[in-house]
C-alpha cells in the first residue's frame, strides 16, 4: 500500500480578514484551504510531469471530522493558529461545491499577530495544505498533452485520506486561473508521486528506486513532526 504526504497550496483570492467590530468573535481569517476541479501547473515529481485536480468530493466533512490537524504559518508545526481535533476546537470549517472553507480567530500569540498583519498587508494571500492518499486506490491517471504538446500525466485525486495541516502562505508565481500548485518550502523533495512503472523510463528505474528509498525515510522525519 503506497501512501505519500503531499502538499498542495492555492492561491485563494478571497482569503480575507473579519477583525474587530465585524462581529462579536473578531480578529478572524477565513478563506479556502482547497477548492474543486482546479487543474494545477505542470508539476515535475523528478522523474514524471503531470497536471493534478483534485476531484469534487474527494474530501468531505466526515472524514475532516476525524482527523485532528492544524491551522498553521508556513506549515511549521510549532507555529499553530487553530486545530481541529476530531471535529471540535478553534479552527473550524465547512464543505462545499467549491471545496474546503475554513475559519479561525487568530491566537493572541506573536503567530496570531503576524498573521493577521501579513494577511491585512496583502503579503499572505493563499492557502496549502498537506494530505496524503493511498496511490493505487485513490488515485487515477490518464496521459494527456500539456501546452506545448508534450505528453505528460493528468493525476485525478478522488478520495483524501488524512488531512495533517492547513497552513497560510504567500501567493506563487503562476497563472491565477490555474489556482493549484505544490508548496515546495516545507517538505521539499519529500512530495513523490508513485507513478506506475511502465511510465518510468528503462534507464532511471535504478536511480528512481533509489531516490524512493530516501523519500521513504525522509517521511518519516516529516510525520514525527505532526505527532500530538
Amino acid at each position: 500500500m503506497d501512501i505519500h504526504k503531499r502538499t498542495i497550496e492555492l492561491p485563494v483570492a478571497d482569503l480575507h480578514l473579519r477583525e474587530a467590530g465585524d462581529d462579536a468573535e473578531g480578529n478572524v481569517i477565513e478563506g479556502y484551504a482547497l477548492k474543486f476541479g482546479e487543474r494545477s501547473q505542470l508539476l515535475n515529481d523528478w522523474y514524471e510531469r503531470y497536471y493534478e485536480i483534485l476531484e469534487p468530493g474527494c474530501l468531505t466533512r466526515e472524514t475532516l471530522d476525524s482527523q485532528d490537524f492544524i491551522l498553521s504559518l508556513y506549515h511549521d508545526p510549532h507555529k499553530v493558529l487553530g486545530r481541529s481535533n476530531h471535529g471540535k476546537g478553534t479552527l473550524s470549517y465547512e464543505v462545499d461545491e467549491t471545496g474546503v472553507k475554513f475559519s479561525c480567530r487568530m491566537p493572541d500569540t506573536a503567530y496570531g499577530h503576524e498573521a493577521m498583519e501579513l494577511v491585512k498587508r496583502g503579503d499572505l494571500d493563499g492557502c496549502s495544505f498537506i494530505y496524503s492518499t493511498n496511490e493505487e486506490n485513490n488515485v487515477e491517471y490518464s496521459k494527456i498533452q500539456d501546452e506545448n504538446g508534450n505528453e505528460c500525466l493528468l493525476r485525478r485525486v478522488v478520495k483524501i485520506d488524512n488531512i495533517y495541516d492547513f497552513t497560510l502562505t504567500w501567493r506563487p508565481a503562476y497563472k491565477q486561473t490555474e489556482c493549484s500548485a505544490r508548496e515546495r518550502e516545507m517538505l521539499e523533495g519529500m512530495n513523490v508521486v508513485e507513478v506506475p512503472e511502465e511510465n518510468i523510463k528503462e534507464e532511471e528505474k535504478d536511480e528512481t528506486a533509489s531516490w524512493r528509498e530516501e523519500v521513504k525515510a525522509l517521511h518519516k522525519v516529516a510525520d514525527s513532526a505532526f505527532d500530538f
